[in-house]
């Protein structure tokens, strides 16, 4: 999950979002690394999600079954909306939950 916020937020600094619009290939790499993270946080037990109710969880499931299953309905600005606001909160959540995770803190988490 990490690994994908990292590559998201890297891309967008890389590419606006008018130049991923235009180019297909580039566009849909961007939708794919947000599917990971969706996928990740599916994969996460109820137990931790529930333990983390700071992060939306279901909100970013509910993205990932829309990017997959109903891809002709992606918008490029929500896609960027959510890589510029949301993705610079969460990264620093999931880096504290990486901790946790490895300092034996918390021991419901996926």
């Amino acid at each position: 999950m990490l690994t994908a916020i990292d590559n998201l937020l890297d891309g967008s600094k890389r590419y606006t979002m008018e130049q991923a619009e235009q180019d297909a290939i580039i566009f849909f790499g961007f939708v794919k690394q947000l599917e990971i993270i969706g996928e990740a946080t599916y994969k996460l037990t109820c137990e931790f999600r529930e333990s983390h109710p700071e992060t939306p969880w279901h909100k970013m499931e509910g993205m990932r079954h829309v990017l997959v299953h109903g891809y002709y309905l992606i918008s490029p600005a929500k896609v960027w909306l959510v890589i510029n606001n949301d993705l610079p909160v969460l990264r620093p959540q999931i880096e504290a939950y990486i901790k946790e995770e490895e300092s034996g803190t918390d021991n419901s988490a996926a």
